[in-house]
């Protein structure tokens, strides 16, 4: 493929921009700006970060990552210190992933108490559950790791993973565009650069079939997922402009024999040696050729990245890793440091279960105000005040698990809602099981954006959510973008909505 080129100069010209420094994160200090003030200083600037955001858009269209997103003329700044601890992160949350599968496996031999491997479980097709359990399963782990960060006056949580995200495709283009800009200087350089998204997703699938020097990757997207399918063609663009053999395909296009699967290639066809999995595990039974899919795999014709392992989409995981009976388990198994950090970041979690206390009993961690809980009738009574505290979402292995479908703020609903809720969920444990989490309300940042109403310069206040994407290579984990969503105050929940500010993150 013939690589794309840009001509910034079409956007920016002779006009005199100044590298804007940063309090803390957001939008920049006016007091870290030229102090060479001219009468026109201001209007030159929002003449500069006009152009700059027809620039980035222009630069997104021709890409085919743009969805009517607001623009912002510069990246989210960050201070070292606080991406520091990020890109460390990263390592933690791998090591998460490792003991949660290796926890799993211990509850269906007998080592752990096996309602965990139960819990995780609930709701899967036996069929699914079998497979995942499979022996040359067991050590397969994500080798994508994209947490939910949310800024609070507090420091950060991480408020889910996502080990089939969304959003690499247009984190890599804003990447790259922002890159090119004049921006961007020695000392504020965006997190990945311009080719760490390609770069990092090309070497975390060439880790799946490490005896194979240049393999054969089919990137495969089902019809629930089509909204991603411009952003991983973009995805396989980038990598073959760098000589990979790689192509976006759908399911049916896929070619099945007992030797392995193939695709076509003009007129021929090529044997997949790495499959990417972007489709998500509770959409099975719609999925074209699944099940030849997991066949080649359980043959070892082909290495598939995600896993088929559905318990390691499970949001309920928090609320095991917060659970005061495997405390000893996981300080034994991460470590007293890592374990400290994610006691911090991964905020507390329980899982609804109908099942009946004793008399006695409470629900470990969980109070109402200053009331420990017995029953889940006693959260149904929590005034608006005390429903603040708390987030409802379906754990995972639904369609309502992911981009903030199925989810309900306490406080965004009135009393008898928030009571409805919790009996649904109650009542819809069996098949499709939901947590209660401890909501965490993001602190409030400033950026500029292009309104596109009016064609002018404003600023936004909001609160932004952070999705860092981690690449694992054969157990090295590499931090190769951030993506910044900002949405305004008066969102309960931060996602890529129309109203948003969607950029990606840079050092200050």
């Amino acid at each position: 493929m013939q690589k794309r080129e840009y001509h910034s100069s079409k956007y920016i010209r002779e006009i005199p921009l100044t590298n804007p420094g940063t309090v803390s994160v957001g939008r920049p200090s006016s007091s870290m700006t030229n102090n060479n003030h001219r009468p026109n200083n201001k209007m030159i600037r929002h003449t500069a970060y006009k152009e700059q955001c027809l620039y980035i858009k222009d630069r997104l269209i021709e890409d085919g990552v743009y969805i009517n997103w607001n623009i912002s003329p510069e990246p989210f700044f960050m201070e070292k210190k606080e991406l520091t601890f990020i890109e460390s992160l990263g390592r933690c949350l791998y090591l998460f992933y490792s003991a949660s599968n290796n926890l799993y496996y211990q509850s269906i031999h007998g080592k752990q108490p096996e309602w965990i491997a139960g819990y995780l479980d609930q709701g899967k097709p036996q069929s699914l559950i079998e497979y995942a359990r499979m022996n040359r399963m067991k050590n397969l782990l994500p080798g994508i790791i994209r947490p939910d960060i949310i800024l609070t006056k507090d420091g950060m949580v991480a408020t889910e993973l996502d080990a089939v995200p969304g959003g690499m495709g247009i984190t890599g283009s804003l990447n790259s565009a922002y890159s090119s800009t004049l921006f961007i200087e020695t000392d504020n350089k965006i997190v990945g650069e311009g080719e760490g998204m390609a770069d990092g997703f090309l070497n975390m699938l060439k880790s799946a079939a490490p005896r194979i020097d240049d393999p054969v990757i089919a990137i495969v997207v089902s019809e629930e997922s089509r909204d991603y399918r411009s952003e991983m063609e973009w995805l396989a663009g980038a990598m073959r402009e760098v000589g990979v053999n790689v192509s976006t395909i759908k399911p049916e296009d896929i070619i099945f024999t007992e030797e392995g699967l193939y695709i076509k290639s003009g007129e021929n066809r090529c044997k997949i040696d790495v499959l990417y999995r972007f489709f998500e595990l509770f959409d099975l039974m719609n999925i074209p050729k699944a099940e030849l899919i997991m066949y080649s795999a359980k043959k070892n014709r082909v290495s598939i990245t995600p896993p088929f392992k559905p318990f390691l989409e499970e949001k309920m995981l928090y609320a095991l890793f917060h659970h005061p009976m495997l405390r000893e388990y996981w300080m034994t198994t991460l470590g007293e440091k890592v374990f400290s950090v994610l006691h911090k970041i991964l905020p507390p979690t329980w899982i609804l279960d109908p099942a009946e206390l004793p008399p006695y009993g409470i629900i470990p961690g969980l109070k109402v105000g200053k009331r420990p809980v017995a029953c889940w009738a006693e959260l149904k009574q929590a005034t608006q005040s005390e429903r603040k505290e708390f987030v409802i979402k379906p754990s995972g292995f639904s369609e309502l698990a992911w981009g903030s479908r199925g989810v309900v703020v306490g406080h965004d609903v009135s009393k008898k809602e928030w009571g409805d809720v919790i009996d649904r969920t109650l009542e819809d444990f069996y098949r499709t099981p939901h947590i209660l989490q401890k909501y965490h309300k993001g602190r409030h940042v400033e950026v500029n954006y292009l309104d596109q109403s009016t064609g002018d310069i404003k600023t936004m206040k909001g609160r932004v959510r952070l999705c860092p994407y981690y690449f694992v290579y054969r157990k090295d984990v590499k931090l190769a973008g951030i993506l910044a969503t900002v949405c305004p105050l008066d969102k309960k929940l931060i996602h890529g909505m129309t109203d948003s500010v969607i950029t990606v993150v840079a050092s200050s």
